[in-house]
């Protein structure tokens, strides 16, 4: 009896490096992912095409871009792709996805897990009003769509993304008013250390806010008490900086606090987690090769922790390279020592990116008890405290049981990291000590009426 297909869930730069090494090595692996095209987030590809080349939708990174997407067509009758496809459960070596309405569950033998990175939030008051985006969304609106998200935009929020999206939106003749970060300007002295490293990213960041700044866009740092005001959709930023209290209208705002890896997957595969202190979350235990703690099981890309394309594409090689070898087919073994020596250098340059852009763990404790944190149950962060002192909780999933924080159709894929951080501020624990939420079917909303197949794989 024939063994089952390897299967890769995500189809971004992690993805599909690891299926053109499999296909390279005569395997042919079951590629599943949501979008309708390769390319993961950082290198989406429009839905229609609008006339932009890849210098517009891409920048700096066309190139790569266009090298991605080029490799991922080159496996045409090598690879099965399920575009559009939801994989929602994995259960004893079967998964089920959810395509067109109907749910296939197939059988696999190795399981790659590419499935990137959603940006991270904290609660703020107005987060929740229309016209507020998060960091992603807003790249998704531009380059997916060709649309912006208004006329008069305001980024706010730290990390790299944060003047990237910025820069885009510029370039695309959008009238970018401010870029708020929380980071105090003194951390961008931290990215020196990153010359020796990665010289180019470096000088890279550095022109992007000079053209903004260039271009008349507020540049502001060491922001706090950020809100978003308007009725019946946001119209004005309202922030502090250095004891003054600040006001700018708009009619649209990205915001977004730096990524969290996406890790539902791996938990119900029954991966160890480990709390990464760098990305301030837990994410699957993996060894440099990608391999997790269930054997067959592997994680690559910003899904197994947070950074970037490039490492992505040589993670997803990786973790293919460790596939083959533990089916006992020929590998390069040379290669993979190669790859997770430049992996190594990588990380050490998200240490120096993380010191420039910290997270602002200390805005949690200020979160107004009015503010909504779990938008699907509407469960405030004035009820998570209140939860927290009458219960003598200290646990996340001891929080989510009497809150219901967690329970809606994100399944705490948004919340949950919020709301882990403002238990975390309200108990005097770590994030790490509060724990993580549980995993659990659908990672994300599927329709009740999903029509059950099962495939003969």
């Amino acid at each position: 009896m024939s063994r089952a297909q390897p299967l890769i869930v995500g189809a971004g730069p992690a993805g599909v490096r690891a299926a053109e090494t499999l296909a390279k090595a005569g395997l042919r692996p079951l590629v599943v992912d949501e979008a309708p095209a390769c390319g993961g987030q950082i290198y989406r590809q429009p839905l229609v095409k609008d006339g932009r080349d890849a210098h517009a939708l891409y920048g700096s990174e066309a190139e790569k871009a266009e090298r991605l997407h080029r490799a991922f067509a080159a496996l045409s009758g090598r690879i099965d792709h399920l575009p559009r496809a939801l994989v929602w459960n994995l259960r004893d070596g079967r998964a089920d996805i959810a395509v067109d309405g109907v749910n296939r569950t197939v059988n696999y033998d190795g399981l790659i897990l590419a499935t990137g990175a959603s940006d991270r939030v904290l609660p703020v008051p107005g987060w929740t009003l229309p016209g507020v985006f998060t960091l992603g969304g807003s790249q998704v609106a531009l380059k997916g769509q060709g649309c912006a998200i208004g006329r008069r935009v305001v980024f706010a929020g730290t990390g790299p993304l944060l003047y990237l999206v910025a820069w885009q939106y510029m370039k695309a003749g959008v009238r970018v008013v401010a870029v708020l970060d929380a980071a105090p300007l003194s951390a961008k002295r931290n990215l020196l250390g990153g010359l020796a490293l990665y010289p180019a990213i470096i000088l890279r960041g550095a022109r992007f806010a000079a053209e903004l700044k260039l271009r008349g866009v507020m540049l502001r740092h060491g922001i706090s008490d950020l809100s978003f005001e308007g009725k019946d959709r946001v119209v004005g930023v309202r922030w502090r900086e250095k004891g003054r209290e600040n006001y700018l209208s708009c009619d649209a705002v990205g915001y977004g606090l730096n990524l969290r890896p996406e890790t539902q997957l791996a938990d119900l595969a029954g991966c160890a987690f480990v709390f990464n202190e760098r990305d301030r979350v837990f994410v699957p235990q993996r060894e440099p090769s990608g391999r997790t703690s269930v054997r067959g099981v592997y994680v690559a890309g910003d899904g197994a922790g947070i950074a970037g394309a490039d490492a992505a594409e040589l993670a997803g090689e990786r973790a293919a390279l460790a596939l083959l070898e533990d089916r006992g087919l020929q590998h390069a073994a040379g290669r993979a020592a190669e790859l997770e020596l430049e992996l190594a250098r990588i990380s050490r340059f998200r240490d120096v990116m993380e010191a420039a852009f910290p997270f602002p763990a200390h805005w949690a404790a200020t979160v107004a008890d009015d503010t909504v944190v779990c938008r699907c149950e509407e469960v405030t962060a004035g009820t998570l405290r209140s939860c927290v002192r009458d219960f003598a909780l200290d646990e996340i999933n001891r929080l989510k049981a009497v809150s219901r924080v967690g329970m809606g159709r994100c399944q705490g894929r948004f919340c949950g990291a919020s709301a882990a951080e403002i238990l975390a501020a309200e108990t005097g624990r770590s994030v790490a000590a509060v724990g993580r939420l549980r995993g659990q079917p659908p990672v994300k909303p599927v329709p009740l009426t999903l029509i059950p197949r099962e495939a003969a794989e």
